[in-house]
Parts: structure tokens; C-alpha cells; sequence
């Protein structure tokens, strides 16, 4: 076995985990520290080549073959994202952006991203059953994590060490897994040239060469973390978002177009091209399932008004953990909606306020047996509505078939919306028909259950019913 184990000597870490940092609106920081990222400390401790000072380098070879480790860590943490702030910029044009407390150096902005502050500031990267290091390889990587003074930025110093014997652990581990829930770059073969080649360009033409110039070196392994139930292929609601002012329930159409634009568009600037999930462009078999976005209105009460507080955004089964944190990644950083006649902030769900209770995931994840729409459901096809029919509604939403149902043209709770064909229709595509309706399952039924054509875009939401 072997084991490198690190100690974060300030009780913290900060490190970007995939370029958003320089965004400002990067939530949550990176952990566990990468395994990919602990490599390329050990490769700067004593370079590579004639750079070399106390080792050959063979040792960073040896250890690049390896597999994804097991990453024994805390899941508990704090993240705290860092205010932005001005700090001097040695070299510019004095005449701008004149620093106040340095006269004649201009001031710049930094984004310092997210500090993770674990409850164990512990991390052992574990590999069992591997061919043990020879002893000149094993001296060689001792040598580096010696010299190893921060992992991440330099305010994360750390303490590096190798084991061949279990170090003390945490009880909690991340394990590689197909079918995980966590994405964590990990090292593969051949990333020490493409390091080497990094560092060639830098020696060359200075700062203007970053990392993310050389996304051969991203290599996301799934992990499951600790504590984490083995995943069933179920769809999952994303972001939670709640807006500055809620707005009246009968600009569905247009606040959620508006949604999905922001998100497309925030997708691209993050993590490049959108999948096809969220966009839905590209597919040519029937039957497949693509991203909700839904608009969250204030129904079921004598007092509710229908009013949209708050948005999110579900992917389908089998979307997988890299697609939906990126989705997330996209959603969460989202900050106001603009177009459309709306105007309007938009940010996280607050996870300490329990209102207002439409943003709360409980009030539309509640398992129940009987549910009804908030906004009309939009028939799939012009035929009349029988229970087969319901059926087939529900088979392509990844429901159960219901045992009954009833189905009307006006709401069926209170604040539920009672639309006109032209709120409900987008604008040169043929109309459809929609109805409100009711809906009982034999057993409880988690949510968000949303049904009919138009459940894209939030048409067919449903809430719990009692009785």
C-alpha cells in the first residue's frame, strides 16, 4: 500500500476546483483536495528534468500510473466564499484606477473563490494493493512532500507526508465509484509531459499561459461520498432558486424562458457548450426526457395568491453527477433575470429561512398519493382524457400509472392558475389544449411530480392535496 497524507496547518483550504473562482460567484469550494492537484504540488516541490535538485524524477512517473486513490476526509465542512477585493497592481497605467493607499499604483480586483473549513483538517489519498515503490522511489516522493509547503493557494499551508503503513484516518472515505456522486480530478498517464509542455510555454511567454489552456490535465472521476446511499437512476432537482420579488403567475411562459436562456448562456461562459439535456436540440429517437425548469408559485393555501417566488431546475435520469453539478454550477451563479418585460433578482435558496415556503424543496418533494397542478397540464395529445390516457402521461413523466383522476378547465386548489391559451402557448407554435387535473396514486409518490407536454417549461407542476 502506499499513503500520502496531508495536514492543512491553518485548519483550512482554498483551492479553485474547475476555473469558476475568477467568476466571484463560486458557492462552494473544492473537497476533498484532488488527487490531480496534490500530484502537480509534488511535481512543482522539486520540478521535473534538468530542474531537478534532490530527486530524478522517475518517482512522479511511477506515481502517475497509479489508480484514483481512496480519499479519506471529512465530508463536514464550512464553505465560506471570500469577499472581493482591490489589491495593488504593480506594473499599469498610474492615471487609472489609482490605488489610494499606494500612490501612483494602480488598483485590481481579485476573487479569491470559496474557503473550505473541514472539522478534521486530515486528508490521507490511500492506494491498496499496489506494487510497493522501491526504495529510491519511495525516497524520491518523501523528498517532495518535504518540500511541499501549501496545497491549493498559499494561504492553505500544509503539512506533506509518505507512508507505506496506515497513517491515522478519518472514519469517513471517498471512494471511487461509476456510479458516484462527486466529480473529482484525478491523474492519469501522460500528464506529466502535458505539465512539462505547460511549464515550457510558461518559460517562454510568461503569465499570458494558464492551466486552463491545457484541458487534457481535467480528468473527473466519480466518488461516492461518505454517507451517501447507492443511487437509484432517478431524476433531481439541481438549483433551488428564489427571486428578489415574486411575480404574478401569469408570466410563467416568459419568467421561464427567461430561466432557461440565463442558465444556456451562464452554462456556456462556465463550462463551455451546454449538453443537449438542457437545451433539448439534437435528439432524434421518441421517448427521451430532457431538463425541467420550473417556476415555484405560492398554491394550496386559503391565502395564496399564485404568485412564482422561486425557480429550479431538474435533470432526468441517468444524466449523470459531471452534467448536473456543471447545470448547477450554471444555475446557482445566476444573479438577475432580465428580458422579457421582467426584471427581477434572482439568488439561492436561503437553506436557514423557512419561507417563503414555495422555494422550500419539502413542499414539492412531500411524497403524497394524491396531487393536483398548479399550472394547467398540456394534453399530449387532441384527444379526449381517459384514465389510459392519464397513464400514458404519467409513464412519460417517470411516474407510476395513477388509479384515479379527474379533470377540469379551472384550478383545483387554491392559487392555482387559470390561464388563457395565449399565456400557456408559445407564441408561432399550434395550440394545444390544457386542462387542470387531479390525480391519485395508490401509494405515496415523491415529487416534483410535474405531468403533460409542456412539463419542459413548467406547465403540469403538481402539489400535494390532502385527503
Amino acid at each position: 500500500m502506499l499513503a500520502i497524507a496531508v495536514e492543512f496547518l491553518h485548519g483550512t483550504f482554498r483551492g479553485d476546483p474547475d476555473g469558476t473562482a475568477n467568476t466571484g460567484r463560486l458557492l462552494r469550494g473544492e473537497w476533498p483536495p484532488a488527487p490531480a492537484r496534490l500530484f502537480a504540488a509534488l511535481v512543482a516541490a522539486d520540478g521535473t528534468r534538468e530542474v531537478c535538485r534532490v530527486t530524478n524524477g522517475s518517482e512522479l512517473a511511477w506515481l502517475e500510473r497509479l489508480p484514483p486513490p481512496t480519499i479519506h476526509a471529512s465530508p463536514r465542512c464550512h464553505h465560506q466564499p471570500l469577499e472581493n477585493r482591490f489589491a495593488v497592481k504593480h506594473r499599469g497605467n498610474a492615471e487609472k484606477s489609482v490605488h489610494q493607499e499606494y500612490v501612483g499604483r494602480t488598483g485590481v480586483l481579485t476573487r479569491p473563490g470559496v474557503r473550505v473549513a473541514p472539522s478534521d483538517p486530515r486528508v490521507v489519498y490511500l492506494w491498496r494493493d499496489v506494487t510497493p515503490p522501491s526504495e529510491a522511489t519511495l525516497r524520491g516522493l518523501r523528498l517532495r512532500a518535504a518540500r511541499v509547503g501549501y496545497l491549493g493557494t498559499s494561504d492553505s499551508p500544509a503539512r506533506v507526508s509518505v507512508h507505506t503503513q496506515m497513517p491515522p484516518l478519518t472514519a469517513d472515505a471517498f471512494f471511487p465509484d461509476k456510479r458516484g456522486d462527486v466529480a473529482i480530478n484525478v491523474t492519469k498517464t501522460g500528464d506529466l509531459d502535458i505539465l512539462d509542455r505547460l511549464f515550457d510555454q510558461w518559460r517562454e511567454h510568461g503569465a499570458s499561459v494558464a492551466r486552463a489552456q491545457f484541458p487534457a490535465l481535467k480528468h473527473a472521476e466519480l466518488y461516492r461520498s461518505p454517507g451517501s446511499a447507492v443511487p437509484s437512476d432517478e431524476g433531481e432537482v439541481v438549483a433551488w432558486l428564489q427571486l428578489g420579488a415574486p411575480i404574478s403567475g401569469r408570466r410563467v411562459t416568459a419568467l421561464v424562458a427567461l430561466f432557461k436562456a440565463a442558465i444556456l448562456s451562464r452554462h456556456e461562459t462556465i463550462h463551455g457548450e451546454p449538453h443537449q439535456l438542457l437545451h433539448g436540440h439534437g435528439y432524434s429517437a421518441k421517448g427521451y426526457e430532457i431538463a425541467r425548469y420550473l417556476a415555484l408559485p405560492d398554491v394550496g393555501f386559503r391565502w395564496s395568491k399564485g404568485r412564482i417566488h422561486g425557480l429550479a431546475l431538474w435533470l432526468p435520469p441517468g444524466s449523470g453527477a459531471t452534467v448536473r453539478r456543471q447545470a448547477a454550477d450554471a444555475a446557482l451563479s445566476l444573479r438577475r433575470l432580465t428580458g422579457n418585460g421582467l426584471d427581477v433578482a434572482v439568488a439561492p435558496r436561503d437553506a436557514e429561512a423557512d419561507r417563503p415556503l414555495a422555494v422550500q424543496p419539502k413542499r414539492w418533494r412531500k411524497p403524497a398519493t394524491l396531487w393536483a397542478t398548479t399550472f394547467p397540464a398540456i394534453h399530449e395529445r387532441r384527444r379526449p382524457i381517459d384514465l389510459p390516457e392519464m397513464a400514458r402521461w404519467c409513464r412519460h413523466a417517470g411516474l407510476p400509472e395513477p388509479v384515479a383522476f379527474r379533470a377540469t378547465r379551472t384550478p383545483l386548489v387554491p392559487g392555482a392558475l387559470d390561464l388563457a391559451p395565449v399565456e400557456v402557448n408559445r407564441p408561432g407554435k399550434p395550440g394545444l389544449p390544457y386542462s387542470h387535473v387531479q390525480i391519485r396514486f395508490a401509494a405515496p409518490v415523491s415529487g416534483p411530480v410535474v405531468i403533460g407536454r409542456g412539463r419542459q417549461r413548467g406547465f403540469g407542476l403538481c402539489t400535494q392535496v390532502d385527503g
